[in-house]
């Protein structure tokens, strides 16, 4: 655990804007910050800084991990991927055993249920688990089709139209995937999709090198339907509480708007 730290340390250092910095006129042959002006920030000795870089192993202190928070700017969730490859111990994710999941038939009665709304199960795979009627249709597949939503962020040229802000899309799935392997660094699975998205997708593993972590909750998303046109969603997400790495999400229009008409009348279309 202490190379991944290590990268993601140098990954958020090089991030930062050198102007933060008193003395940001001098001449820079790297991006980002220098590793003492880092641990100026955070409070902490240049060596040991340089040496959790060097991915040494270092049992740091709440203060600690605080101070480098804060000198490298990291949003909340990248605080709590901080936390967990820092003390991978005590990792607050309820670890499930590696391997094929099982969803639940009340889970998926729950979004079958839904009418109004695109509704989808996500897996900790990122596997499409299941979904109702109008979450097939908005992402143009057959009812009980199954497929890997990160391979199909990144391999899937057709995917490219069928959201307009793909780069911004794609981006948050790696950034997604980058926590995901933090919840689970030792998922063998994890691993391999990991890998094989490196070896078939050159803006994966540029994406993935900017080790970005984000776990987005609710968001507005865009989507440019082939059948309906263009939409603007409402995205809520949804953990299962006692499976955290399958996610539900909604995704609905506000009412009253072109939106909401087009998705109605997708909801028509796969009748």
């Amino acid at each position: 655990m202490g190379e991944q730290l290590a990268e993601f340390l140098r990954a958020r250092r090089a991030a930062l804007d050198p102007a933060d910095m008193p003395d940001h006129g001098s001449p820079r042959r790297v991006p980002g910050l220098r590793r003492d002006e880092v641990a100026q920030l955070a409070g902490i000795s240049v060596n040991y800084y340089t040496r959790l870089e060097q991915g040494e192993d270092h049992q740091m202190s709440d203060s600690v991990l605080l101070s480098l928070g804060n000198a490298l700017r990291l949003s909340v969730d990248e605080r709590a991927h901080l936390l967990r490859l820092a003390r991978p111990d005590q990792a607050r994710q309820i670890r499930r055993p590696y391997g094929p999941e099982e969803l639940r038939p009340s889970v998926l009665a729950l979004v079958t249920g839904a009418v109004d709304q695109a509704a989808v199960i996500v897996g900790r795979y990122f596997d499409l688990l299941g979904a109702n009627r109008l979450g097939y249709a908005l992402y143009g597949f057959a009812p009980g089709h199954r497929v890997n939503l990160a391979k199909m962020m990144f391999l899937d040229p057709s995917v490219r139209d069928l959201f307009p802000s793909w780069h911004a899309e794609a981006f948050n799935t790696a950034a997604y995937l980058r926590m995901a392997v933090g919840d689970m660094p030792d998922d063998p699975e994890l691993a391999k999709l990991v890998g094989e998205l490196s070896i078939n997708s050159p803006e994966f593993t540029t994406m993935w090198a900017a080790q970005q972590v984000a776990e987005c909750m609710h968001r507005v998303r865009h989507f440019r339907h082939p059948l309906v046109g263009p939409m603007e969603l409402n995205e809520e997400t949804m953990r299962v509480p006692d499976d955290p790495g399958q996610r539900i999400i909604f995704l609905g229009a506000t009412a009253g708007t072109d939106s909401a008409d087009r998705l109605r009348l997708l909801g028509s279309l796969s009748s």
